[in-house]
């Protein structure tokens, strides 16, 4: 099916049950209070008054949103979730360089206050797989599939294995910097301080998959947003591995 437009919204798949929403960095996913931005749900409400999300992303996260557009295909979705039946396919350019190779992190989490923690005690139950599939100097672009829906699961797992994502600062990521990885960088005339080559956590949720309320099967591919598309432009022409 065409990407169409509903309301600033970025419909990539459609069909009498569900939609698909690309949605962009910066929107929440829910209203955050009264008089916030509006969120990608008001957003659909506009033109489906019925519709429900699926499933949520963080504000700065961009790519694949699932919404139902009536309660029977919302039942069905949420059972699928909750049973570990939504192939979830997410793309991180994260900090460090990484060699993961179809590697199971398997830590369990915690909500603690507005982080996440690891709690072999008291966390539930976490997995994700991971696969580097890209590698530069200082950074490394990571395929991510969470086998589970936990809070910040990718951001933390990621984090544990020392290869915080780019710019989550609420997990040791950092701010990417042109400075580091280009030679002789010098700041433009009307710059008195450097600004970061890209400003928002560096996670896009990239597919996802799974059997709708009539039986077939829906596979939807998210193509990787403008401002990620453009730091790895200049980690390939800057930092590549020698």
């Amino acid at each position: 099916m065409k990407e169409n437009r509903k309301k600033g919204l970025s419909v990539i798949f459609e069909d009498e049950h569900y939609l698909v929403i690309d949605k962009p960095s910066g929107v929440a996913s829910l209203d955050e209070h009264v008089f916030s931005t509006p969120s990608v749900l008001r957003l659909l409400k506009d033109r489906y008054p019925g519709a429900q999300l699926c499933h949520r992303l963080d504000k700065e996260t961009s790519g694949c949103l699932l919404a139902s557009k009536h309660t029977e295909a919302y039942r069905h979705a949420a059972i699928l979730f909750e049973k570990r039946l939504v192939d979830k396919t997410y793309i991180a350019i994260c900090n460090g360089t990484s060699n993961f190779s179809k590697q199971i992190i398997d830590l369990p989490l915690q909500i603690s206050g507005k982080r996440v923690k690891v709690s072999h005690r008291y966390g539930k139950a976490a997995q994700t797989i991971l696969n580097t599939i890209e590698q530069f100097k200082h950074f490394s672009v990571v395929e991510c599939k969470p086998l589970s829906g936990r809070t910040h699961q990718i951001r933390v797992h990621l984090a544990e294995q020392n290869n915080p994502i780019v710019n989550d600062i609420l997990y040791g990521g950092e701010a990417p910097l042109l400075s580091k990885i280009k030679r002789h960088f010098h700041l433009s005339k009307n710059e008195e301080h450097e600004s970061p080559i890209i400003e928002r956590i560096a996670l896009h949720a990239s597919g996802l998959s799974f059997t709708s309320i009539d039986g077939k099967q829906i596979s939807v591919q998210c193509t990787l947003s403008k401002d990620l598309e453009a730091f790895l432009k200049i980690l390939r022409k800057y930092d590549v591995i020698s």
